[in-house]
């Protein structure tokens, strides 16, 4: 099971200015931390959460659009629970808001889990962001438990390219501080960026991405947390082209109207 809240102050604003303020306050809280240490004598459990959206949306995306969110948890390469669900943003699109917009379900995602990893992947940056506390941060600090962040690029940080060969890093920099790396997880394909999160250094954070990596550019957990995310939306895709998707929007509106 997840920690009790650890920080009840840790919430889901609903305004970007909210929002700034609590990525300004986590980013300072982010650095006073106790960094999290690998379990000793065990591989750890790595959990991953994913976000999948509605395909050929136009514009950035609006508030209120239909979203499948996956979870997973591994240990060794071998898969131990999954779990999916479907939600709606919260928001439309703003780089460095990205919690405004996915936040509450990918929480919700995670907490349909059996019970909680040792460390958790999110498609989202960490300490590479405007104001230092990208979502993959937020939603540690919320869950209580350490987080990496993967993405396929970084949000601002910069530096060198990777060497070619497979498991090649380089540091990612912001304003001078060490944020992140690019990880070039196999020979020939282009490097991912991975972020410190919540109670991870950008060693750390390197190390467990580096562990979760199999034959693939993305660490295998968020890999089959996103696979699984984007089987729901195709399969009720498919299902008469959104009769169950239109179903499920006028339950959630019904609700908003209560």
């Amino acid at each position: 099971m997840f920690a009790h809240m650890e920080r009840p102050w840790v919430v889901w604003p609903e305004s970007a200015a909210e929002l700034e303020a609590l990525q300004q306050r986590l980013a300072a809280a982010a650095e006073t931390v106790s960094l999290w240490v690998p379990p000793a004598g065990r591989q750890p459990v790595i959990g991953a959460v994913f976000c999948a959206h509605q395909r050929g949306s136009p514009g950035p995306g609006a508030a209120g659009e239909p979203i499948w969110l996956g979870a997973v948890l591994m240990r060794g390469g071998a898969v131990v629970d999954r779990a999916t669900l479907r939600s709606l943003t919260g928001a439309e699109y703003t780089p460095g808001l990205l919690a405004l917009r996915e936040g509450p379900a990918l929480e919700a995602a995670a907490r349909a889990l059996r019970s909680a990893p040792d460390i958790l992947l999110v498609d989202a940056t960490g300490r590479d962001h405007p104001r230092g506390c990208g979502l993959a941060l937020h939603l540690g600090a919320r869950l209580g438990i350490p987080t990496v962040g993967v993405t396929d690029r970084p949000l601002m940080a910069q530096g060198p390219v990777p060497e070619p060969t497979s498991g090649s890093a380089a540091e990612l920099r912001l304003g001078g501080a060490l944020v992140g790396h690019q990880l070039r997880s196999a020979t020939g394909m282009r490097p991912v960026a991975v972020h410190a999160g919540w109670r991870t250094s950008p060693e750390v954070a390197l190390a467990v991405a580096r562990l979760a990596l199999l034959h693939y550019r993305t660490p295998e957990p968020l890999r089959e947390a996103r696979r699984i995310a984007r089987a729901l939306r195709n399969e009720e895709t498919r299902a008469g082209r959104g009769g169950a998707q239109r179903r499920f929007l006028d339950e959630q509106r019904s609700k908003d109207l209560r």
